[in-house]
């Protein structure tokens, strides 16, 4: 399983870690991923998505999972999360051509 957010691709990144006596040394930093269920309200059910703590928190600003996932670029969502967009995309036009 990689270490990469499903919503927004964000991933490992490298860099030195440099000493009091100026030694740099080569090292990875990782994403603070999290594994949360999130809610769609157009699909009316729960999925689960691996996430970096920024992303949760863009979801929560941007006023849920559905309209996190619309505004969202989809290259850079995994393919999971792209499936469910496109899902999420359908569903929100048939409810508004219904209405």
């Amino acid at each position: 399983m990689s270490r990469r957010c499903e919503l927004t691709g964000k991933g490992w990144q490298a860099g030195n870690k440099v000493s009091h006596a100026n030694n740099k040394t080569r090292t990875r930093f990782m994403p603070n991923l999290c594994q949360v269920s999130l809610m769609s309200d157009a699909m009316g059910l729960s999925y689960n998505l691996r996430v970096s703590a920024i992303a949760l928190k863009s979801v929560e600003h941007a006023g849920g999972l559905d309209a996190f996932l619309l505004k969202a670029d989809i290259a850079k969502m995994s393919d999971k999360a792209a499936t469910l967009k496109r899902s999420v995309a359908k569903k929100v036009a048939a409810q508004k051509a219904a209405a």
